[in-house]
């Protein structure tokens, strides 16, 4: 097979650039060669898990010779039209800030739907809301802009991600092939009767439909999708994750407030609701006389949804006052730590340090900070209402327990603070191992086989 021109679409974009509240650099002056760029003041990455799987993809694949020519479209109103990286063309999309806050509304209305949250009272007629059609419109105006660099490089292949883009393979008007990647959770009985049809619409415009897991594609079986649905578990590169020395994570860790005799517990995730941080704030709560050095970290900050140079959503900061005055309330407020956005070697400094790590949303599409966890040996609790929940044997590779019971996450969380036995030894090394499954590797050689069968077919 000869190596293929791909388009990469997704809302998140690759790189983030200052809000005109950040900076008062006009976008034209921002330079559209990377490398003219510089890291921490021009731009940063996008943190999240879609961007840190499509990126290292990418690279590993158009360095394999499987990939001769990607352009990665996506909504990015703060950045200059197009960037360009070694072999990958960004391409930005803006639809201006009138059209913003209706198209935000319709995602949050769908992204609390499908997560069982409890969220505005869902409108029947969702689709025929002036919102809606700002929806539509950002879909258009991204679809259009994909059908004009088709004419210009002919792709072979469209590879379309998360549900925020899920119409635009209806929209491209074209018989290529086209693939979608499904990133969040997927359960039939959360999808409105009026939304199905329209669904069902959608999804019949992709050739194939990639899930996290065999619990999804069963789901989508149920939900009466009747083409192709592939299971392919989400990934990282192993090779962005470095063990620093213990003088680094002293040093990061002493900045955080992190004392040398603390025992620190990490959850690593975005502020939202789903992610279930309170979960964690109330099990430690439970715990805080018999553990007295016991630290909760709640590492990371907003999506590109609450970013202001992304859609400036509020959610991200309503939440954490939450979580601060849940932690005020049941008097734990100096036990829990809210570091916000960290970088790459803070993180791997805070994975260091922590005991171990617990992933408690209510549901996770996958769930990747429990691999990082695994990459840095570390065991990790996690929800069993996440994809990843399907490669943990308990006790083996890592501990479940049921995100609505918090006499379950308490207990858990004692097994593992316990002095006697091997448990967090074992369930580490275990997940260590497991950790191969959703490597770079692993993702190239099924990624590759999946692509090149759509475009031969």
């Amino acid at each position: 097979m000869d190596p293929l021109r791909v388009c990469i679409n997704t809302q998140t974009p690759l790189l983030q650039f200052p809000s005109a509240e950040e900076t008062p650099r006009p976008l034209w002056t921002i330079e559209n060669d990377f490398s003219k760029l510089t890291a921490g003041l021009d731009y940063r990455f996008s943190p999240g898990g879609v961007t840190r799987m499509v990126y290292p993809l990418a690279k590993r694949l158009i360095a394999n010779g499987v990939w001769k020519e990607v352009h990665w479209v996506s909504l990015n109103p703060n950045a200059p039209e197009t960037v360009q990286l070694p072999g990958i063309t960004l391409h930005n999309v803006t639809i201006g800030r009138d059209r913003m806050g209706g198209y935000g509304k319709v995602k949050e209305t769908i992204w609390t739907t499908v997560h069982g949250l409890d969220g505005p009272p869902l409108s029947e007629e969702l689709f025929w809301t002036d919102d809606y059609g700002e929806y539509t419109y950002y879909n258009r105006t991204t679809a259009e802009l994909i059908r004009s660099l088709d004419a210009d490089v002919d792709f072979d292949l469209f590879y379309i991600h998360d549900f925020q883009q899920l119409p635009i393979g209806h929209m491209l008007g074209t018989l290529k092939p086209k693939v979608f990647r499904w990133h969040i959770p997927f359960d039939a009985s959360r999808i409105p009767e009026q939304w199905r049809q329209l669904f069902s619409t959608y999804l019949t415009a992709y050739d194939v439909v990639v899930v996290s897991s065999e619990k999804y594609r069963s789901a989508f079986r149920k939900f009466g999708h009747k083409g192709r649905v592939q299971r392919l578990y989400p990934f990282i590169d192993p090779q962005e994750y470095h063990h620093p020395t213990p003088e680094e994570v002293g040093a990061v860790v002493s900045q955080k407030g992190i004392g040398p005799v603390d025992t620190v517990v990490l959850v690593v995730a975005r502020m939202d609701p789903a992610k279930g941080q309170d979960r964690a704030i109330t099990a430690l709560s439970r715990l805080k006389d018999r553990f007295p050095h016991l630290r909760l970290v709640l590492a990371g900050n907003g999506s590109f949804s609450s970013a202001r140079a992304g859609l400036g959503l509020s959610k991200s900061g309503t939440w954490r006052r939450h979580l601060e005055e849940h932690a005020r309330s049941l008097g734990v407020a100096d036990r829990v730590i809210l570091t916000g956005h960290v970088t790459q070697h803070e993180l791997d400094c805070l994975y260091e340090r922590c005991a171990f790590s617990i992933l408690p949303s209510k549901f996770e599409g996958f769930g990747l900070v429990v691999i990082e966890s695994w990459l840095h040996h570390r065991p990790t609790l996690v929800t069993e209402r996440a994809g990843v929940a399907e490669l943990i044997r308990d006790g083996e590779n890592g501990l479940l327990f049921n995100p609505d019971d918090p006499n379950e996450l308490e207990r858990q969380m004692r097994r593992l603070l316990s002095p006697r036995g091997k448990l967090a030894e074992r369930v580490a090394e275990g997940g260590f191992r497991t950790s191969r499954r959703c490597s770079i590797d692993a993702a190239a050689r099924e990624e590759s086989r999946l692509l090149g069968e759509m475009v031969e077919a």
